[in-house]
């Protein structure tokens, strides 16, 4: 119980996989993987299902967290099912059970299937907890007390517990009971409303934006439990939720509102308060482009060979270009299409301006930083028809504890007789579980 943050003697995880990786770089299928993250020794009681919860535990999965994840004996994870059209082809026809959806937040972690209405399933549960440091669950508020898992009983089976919940709205208040998914959250928060073409209908994002922010809150909050359990000895309860996730990042947005009773619009790619800074079409594609501040505009309009905008009274300034941006727009609109995207890219190489061009997905996995960053990795997934799946990659890099993809996403209740034993139950009384239900 309460395991402290390790800052030397990184042990090995206790997740072992036949990969190998090396962290921040490519997996091979050797031998096991050293665990060398900064949580290595924490463990992680993984309560949780879909994407927000599974993200915040896969983050610290990669950081060393042993994360144990506890799934339904039907089913598991509801993502497991989540296919798009075309993916069966990937899959061994007799591996049902997963999908890309399910590959992507669930990386180096272990599966126990447990039945949570079962009463021995309960049971095990409490045991896991007294061996975790930290509780991850997204059940509707009330769901956990209900089955006799709540943050009391959690305490009372591990005084130190940290227990983090993320919900739809919150643990209480006037919306506390009702559900929430990331398409929810982003409608009631705020974010569809300020999210589209200027003149066009509110936009969902093309990820699950609300989630994986909520996941990222969560996960900073937890490593700072952990941190002021070590100096107080004492756990607590940490509360988020998809909805509160959404007002928090509407950021200058919502400040505008809380200070002004500013009503937001949709902008595009543009900004309220910045001009230029947006997309542009160019003869092939799109570029955008931000400049921020007045010698940016400046160094802009010579790149682009037109130095009248430059001393234009209109765009003096970036109040001015504010106030002027639909004249400003089209004078831009004018230049950049008279060149392709790669040929503006060569004009603006190393002019210290901030551009980039709308890259397709294609675009994006060949491009050179993406590949120099080591943003793709390869696990192994016995699911998969070719024995591995590629899975993208740690986007934070450390010099010295260094985080780590050290097994593939795990098949429903793989690790259920290995943790039961870990508990000190017998094969027996493993068997007696599965036939009484339990898992």
């Amino acid at each position: 119980m309460g395991t402290e943050i390790p800052s030397e003697n990184p042990r090995d995880s206790p997740t072992k996989s036949r990969s190998t990786c090396v962290a921040h770089e490519s997996f091979s299928t050797t031998s096991p993987c050293p665990n060398s993250g900064p949580l290595s020794g924490v463990k992680i009681l993984d309560l949780t299902r879909v994407l927000a919860g599974p993200f915040c535990t896969q983050i610290l999965a990669d950081y060393g967290a042993d994360v144990v994840k506890v799934e339904h004996p039907r089913g598991g994870d509801d993502t497991r099912l989540w296919r798009e059209v075309g993916e069966d082809k990937i899959w061994k026809s007799r591996a049902p059970g997963t999908s890309i959806y399910f590959n992507t937040v669930n990386r180096n972690k272990r599966s126990i299937s447990v039945n949570l209405k079962n009463e021995k399933g309960r049971e095990i549960i409490l045991q896991l907890a007294h061996e975790a440091d930290v509780v991850v669950e997204n059940f509707i508020p009330g769901k956990l007390d209900r089955l006799g898992l709540g943050y009391q009983a959690l305490k009372a089976a591990n005084p130190s517990i940290i227990l983090a919940s993320i919900s739809g709205y919150g643990a209480d208040g006037p919306y506390a009971t009702r559900a929430g998914y990331d398409v929810v959250g982003a409608a009631e928060g705020g974010l569809l409303h300020v999210t589209g073409e200027a003149d066009g209908p509110p936009t969902k994002p093309g990820v699950g934006l609300v989630d994986m922010c909520t996941g990222l809150y969560l996960h900073g909050a937890i490593v700072s439990a952990l941190l002021a359990r070590q100096k107080t000895g004492v756990g607590q309860k940490l509360d988020t939720s998809l909805f509160e996730a959404t007002v928090s990042i509407l950021a200058n947005v919502g400040m505008s509102w809380v200070n002004l009773e500013k009503e937001a619009r949709r902008w595009g790619t543009a900004h309220p308060a910045i001009v230029p800074y947006e997309a542009f079409r160019t003869k092939d594609g799109s570029l955008v482009i931000g400049a921020v501040n007045d010698r940016q505009f400046q160094n802009l309009c010579q790149l682009l060979g037109d130095r009248d905008l430059a001393t234009d009274p209109r765009y003096v300034d970036n109040s001015a270009r504010v106030l002027n941006r639909k004249e400003l727009k089209q004078a831009l609109d004018t230049l950049f299409m008279k060149k392709t995207t790669g040929e503006w890219e060569t004009v603006l190489e190393g002019s210290g301006m901030p551009y980039g061009p709308i890259n397709t997905l294609e675009n994006v996995f060949s491009h050179p930083q993406a590949l120099a960053r080591h943003m793709v990795e390869t696990v192994e997934q016995g699911a998969a028809v070719a024995g591995t799946i590629k899975v993208l990659g740690i986007p934070v890099k450390f010099s010295e504890t260094k985080p780590s993809i050290r097994g593939g996403p795990p098949s429903l209740g793989q690790h259920t007789n290995l943790i039961l034993r870990e508990l000190g139950y017998s094969s027996s009384a493993i068997a007696d579980l599965r036939n009484n239900g339990a898992i």
